[in-house]
């Protein structure tokens, strides 16, 4: 059973750099045909998909989010990690990884984590 476990960095403040690295366990970060994403629910807001970061490194943003975001990984870790850069309080929501096979399912999720930016 595949478990993730997301970093928990609570307060960012405006214009800086949003951290969070997901932790897994279980299963590999490059067993085939696995998707590693990162996903996100403001207050009051349903679900937003982020991106990936696929079994061979490869990664795929959301359009809305693209020019701020990355994504990478630490094999040797067995860890993922996201990167969304120049965060304002629209950027506040709880944070989830989550993987499965194929792009678009979520078999395995974290318990997600709270961000909130503020000054």
């Amino acid at each position: 059973q595949v478990q993730l476990q997301e970093s928990a960095p609570g307060l960012v403040k405006p214009s800086q750099t949003l951290s969070l690295t997901c932790t897994v366990s279980g299963g590999s970060i490059t067993t085939n045909y696995y998707y590693w994403s990162w996903i996100r629910q403001p207050p009051g807001k349903g679900l937003e998909w982020i991106g990936y970061i696929d079994y061979s490194g490869s990664t795929y943003y959301s359009p809305s989010l693209k020019s701020r975001t990355s994504i990478s990984r630490d094999t040797s870790k067995n860890q993922f990690t996201l990167q969304l850069s120049s965060v304002t309080p629209e950027d506040t929501a709880v944070y989830y990884c989550a993987s499965g096979v194929g792009s678009s399912t979520m078999d395995y999720w974290g318990q997600g984590t709270q961000v909130t930016v503020s000054s």
